[in-house]
């Protein structure tokens, strides 16, 4: 007699688990999940400097996210940062307006608007003097920066 009760309060259980799984709604991760894609045009070359955003901690550089995913973002940097690197984030950006040189890796190259620029993770970048116009880039970052994954260096 008390298998058949114990089967059946055990089922019962079961039951009430799938039932609650599927009508509680789930737990939140630490970070908010991104929010969702929505068709959209943003003209790049027209965003005001304040629309790309405030200088981030007394630098030169705004930055304005565009696209956030679980596997990548999309922002619209414009001015100058320090020299640094990424130890788990590759970086892509495309040069939009102004010309200069950029730190990439171990040497100094020239960039224009219509360069598109390959910073694998670990590798030095930045650092740039414009030499006309002010630096605005399209930064792509696989998969998203860490906000502690910002490695300056000399």
């Amino acid at each position: 007699m008390r298998l058949p009760v114990a089967a059946c309060g055990l089922a019962a259980a079961f039951a009430a688990g799938l039932l609650a799984a599927r009508l509680a709604p789930p737990a939140g991760a630490q970070t908010a999940a991104p929010p969702a894609l929505t068709p959209h045009i943003v003209n790049l070359a027209a965003l005001s400097e304040e629309e790309i955003g405030p200088l981030i901690n007394n630098t030169d550089l705004r930055s304005r996210g565009l696209v956030v995913t679980e596997h990548g973002t999309v922002a619209v940097q414009s001015g100058n940062v320090m020299k640094h690197f990424h130890a788990d984030a590759n970086e892509i950006q495309y040069v939009i307006a102004g010309t200069g040189s950029f730190w990439l890796g171990d040497r100094q190259v020239e960039v224009k608007p219509g360069d598109l620029v390959v910073i694998p993770k670990g590798t030095v970048h930045a650092g740039s003097k414009a030499t006309s116009g002010r630096f605005r880039v399209l930064a792509i970052k696989l998969p998203p920066q860490r906000p502690d994954d910002v490695h300056p260096v000399p």
